[in-house]
């Protein structure tokens, strides 16, 4: 009988977990979801599942892996000690331990999560993002001569649109200067200033090592926001419920292309997906301007795998049933260790 592949699902714990890592109640409430689906689809697909919630101990992670011997880590951890800039460390341990690990490498990681250093990159590479200026902590802040107004101030290091509201457009000197200084005082980070782009914001998913596939593209689309006023994916616009259903915010796929455009997309974020040095798969936040210019918003590196979220909705649309779609993140994990 061939003996079953031993997977560890590795995932955040809100706060210290329980001594005996039962978490079998807490996957059945709100939030959870991601992990339920990955944890109970791994399930589905015959492997042998542990699970290990990690906080602020990394020593769970080293003792688990020494003691059970997983033969590949599914890497759902996001935070550590509820920083995201922590992230890439989790792999970074899996690493020096020699355990094959789904997701993109501790150097991908950090390229996304420092929004400068990622636009500094593609911009050397000639793909275009939008301009910007990163506004130290301690430091004076003024109107940098080379932006533009409007623009859109966020914290330099954090993800999923954490910290980015209505008050984050900001057109003119004063607006800047406020919001830079609640971004500095209250979410305590250094805040980085870009450019507004106007025009439609797409969503792109990409998995793979050598070889890429680029999912059909999705689109948010602002259905009872006036044409006059700009459309903003803020925190609440991409995760608020009633807020979404209040302004008639949809993700919809998208829809017809101006002729040779997604090609263009396919071939900018493959691109980008390299010189990022991503792995396994990743999202790219792009605008597409009225003048069919396309501009990198984002990059994110392990982007949420819930069933109704962007990457596995994109993944459905391109013929990938969930079960196929995790098996070939797993996949992907093992291939880059041979």
């Amino acid at each position: 009988m061939r003996k079953k592949i031993k997977i560890l699902v590795l995932f955040d714990s809100a706060g210290s977990p329980p001594p005996d890592q039962n978490f079998k109640e807490t996957l059945k409430t709100e939030g959870w979801e991601t992990e339920a689906e990955v944890i109970n689809t791994l399930k589905k697909l015959n492997y042998e599942v542990r699970m290990l919630g990690i906080y602020d101990d990394v020593n769970l992670i080293i003792e688990e892996i020494k003691e059970h011997k997983p033969d590949v880590v599914f890497n759902l951890a996001e935070v550590f000690l509820g920083k995201a800039r922590f992230d890439k460390n989790v792999p970074s341990i899996l690493e020096m331990l020699q355990i094959p690990y789904t997701g993109s490498g501790p150097v991908g990681m950090m390229l996304c999560n420092n929004k400068a250093i990622s636009k500094k990159i593609l911009t050397f590479h000639r793909i275009k993002v939008p301009r910007f200026y990163v506004f130290q902590r301690g430091k004076r802040i003024w109107q940098p001569k080379k932006l533009r107004f409007p623009l859109i101030v966020k914290p330099l290091r954090e993800e999923a649109s954490t910290g980015i509201v209505q008050a984050s457009f900001v057109e003119n000197e004063k607006e800047l200067c406020e919001r830079v200084c609640f971004t500095h005082q209250q979410l305590k980070m250094d805040a980085i200033a870009e450019e507004y782009i106007e025009g439609r914001e797409l969503y792109v998913s990409i998995l793979g090592s050598k070889k890429l596939m680029v999912f059909p593209l999705r689109e948010i689309k602002f259905t009872q926001v006036n044409d006059n006023e700009h459309k903003i994916a803020t925190y609440k616009a991409k995760w608020d419920t009633e807020y979404r259903k209040k302004w008639g915010i949809k993700n919809e796929f998208t829809g017809r292309l101006p002729s040779g455009i997604l090609e263009k997309i396919e071939e900018i974020c493959k691109k980008a997906y390299r010189v990022l040095q991503l792995q396994g798969y990743a999202r790219f936040d792009i605008k597409l301007t009225p003048e069919n210019e396309i501009f990198i918003l984002e990059a994110n590196a392990n982007p949420s795998l819930a069933p109704d979220d962007e990457f596995a909705l994109s993944a459905g649309k391109a013929g990938l049933s969930y079960q196929q779609f995790i098996q070939k993140i797993l996949y992907f994990a093992f291939k880059r260790n041979r």
